[in-house]
């Protein structure tokens, strides 16, 4: 099935303003009800945990409240309806997209996708020899733009109490495929539509705890996550791990504590696989999972108050 992956992620949410105002300090676009976009038009929608016209949250404590998946066509859209109401429910909305629940009481829907193109090019690196490199006095960092702006939505990590089970859901109801797995944990999974490593990640996890771990946005490249995240701590945002780079997917990540009930991740520059990639599978650890982590200080410079006070090791 031609699912492209991720259009937006709904939530209902105990505090909209601060909700509000963390989604805009991370440099999404604020289009309106409650919606906010990556430059793609990929978004996070939120609203009031009251608001009685969201999904069921699929546990308590979770503020997730429908994951909504962009697809090539039309004709996807009547294929996965017809799959899904093999067994369970599957509603054509007034707008036309397909709403339902996975094997984990998760709400999904399925569009056809919003994404529209991103006209500007991702980060390049000045690597001596290599054929594609910046143009000549083109800036690798630019401190004068105001904001940075996400590119698109990444993926979404749930916490499932059989990761196998959820697993199968996907892959043989909806087309997904393993790209990698943590031994006893669980898979990355990628949908038909596109070679990002993944958009999901399914983690094996006691019942009471089944919800969002993390979810993102792809900036343009490393120094994106890096100049965004520093940026984002200065304004007294907490930062929870990172910024590093992890083993599986090869993305480079900063994650955050938010205020979503789960946190919330900048990332750039994932691994893309297709049909011809065989799976790994590791077990999980601090090796496995990021292959370098770096730790962030205030901003510092060498000068004569510096090497007086011993700094400049």
């Amino acid at each position: 099935m031609n699912i492209i992956g991720l259009d937006a992620l709904v939530f209902g949410v105990e505090d909209p303003a601060g909700c509000r105002d963390y989604l805009v300090d991370y440099g999404l676009i604020e289009a309106g009800n409650g919606r906010f976009e990556a430059l793609d038009g990929t978004a996070v929608v939120i609203a009031a945990a009251t608001d009685t016209a969201l999904p069921a949250a699929p546990a308590p404590g979770c503020q997730l409240r429908k994951t909504v998946f962009g697809v090539g066509d039309a004709a996807t859209l009547d294929a996965i309806a017809n799959e899904l109401r093999k067994d369970r429910e599957a509603r054509r909305l007034p707008d036309g997209s397909i709403e339902s629940v996975d094997e984990d009481g998760f709400a999904i829907g399925f569009q056809v996708s919003v994404r529209r193109s991103v006209p500007t090019m991702g980060e390049v690196a000045n690597a001596p020899g290599a054929p594609l490199q910046r143009a000549v006095n083109s800036l690798g960092v630019d401190a004068r733009i105001a904001q940075i702006r996400p590119r698109t939505l990444s993926h979404v990590v749930y916490f499932v109490p059989d990761a196998a089970r959820s697993e199968a859901f996907y892959v043989r109801r909806l087309g997904f495929r393993c790209t990698d797995r943590f031994a006893d944990v669980g898979p990355f999974l990628q949908p038909a539509g596109t070679l990002d490593h993944h958009t999901h990640f399914l983690i094996q996890a006691p019942a009471f705890m089944k919800g969002v771990e993390h979810f993102t946005f792809h900036f343009a490249g490393p120094t994106e996550v890096l100049h965004n995240g520093c940026r984002f701590v200065e304004k007294g945002y907490q930062s929870f791990w990172g910024p590093g780079r992890h083993q599986l997917g090869s993305n480079w990540f900063w994650y955050f504590n938010s205020p979503f009930g789960c946190r919330m991740e900048m990332d750039a520059d994932m691994d893309l696989h297709d049909a011809n990639w065989q799976p790994r599978e590791l077990q999980l650890g601090a090796d496995a999972s990021q292959a370098f982590l770096l730790g962030y200080r205030q901003k510092w410079a060498p000068g004569p108050e510096a090497r007086k006070n011993g700094d400049d090791a």
